[in-house]
């Protein structure tokens, strides 16, 4: 399942999360930057994070898209996706987002590559569909 955390409250409310509904996925979850053990947590147990740059700005996450943790989160080797949020919280698409993080994180193709073959690989979806769009993504990139 899914479970937004990590968001309006701290790294706890992903811990918080994580113990009382044992999530595959978190959407959003980039407060999780804050508490290294929690990476280790979310990197050895493979929890996807459903990053969404853009709405966590527009909502006050954090002041500036410098300021997001992204790409701390990407560093650190966890697995991500990079995602829009609801259009009625963030009105854009993903073209914005792959743009913002390329011109303010300097992303190249190969991050886009990783970040999107973990959003497939964590995708609630058969198998056979993903490997369908793996090959996609791979041939793309």
């Amino acid at each position: 399942c899914t479970a937004h955390a990590g968001e309006a409250k701290g790294a706890e409310s992903v811990w918080e999360t994580l113990k009382k509904l044992q999530p595959t996925r978190i959407g959003h979850g980039v407060r999780s930057a804050e508490d290294p053990s929690l990476l280790t947590y979310l990197k050895q147990n493979d929890i996807h994070l459903e990053v969404c740059p853009t709405s966590n700005i527009q909502v006050n996450v954090f002041d500036k898209i410098t300021d997001h943790p992204a790409h701390q989160l990407y560093l650190s080797g966890i697995s991500m996706g990079i995602n829009t949020d609801a259009r009625t919280v963030a009105p854009i698409n993903l073209t914005h987002e792959y743009e913002v993080m390329a011109k303010t994180f300097h992303w190249t193709p190969a991050f886009f590559k990783r970040t999107n073959l973990e959003a497939i690989r964590h995708a609630f979806a058969p198998d056979s569909t993903k490997e369908k769009i793996k090959a996609i993504i791979e041939h793309a990139y």
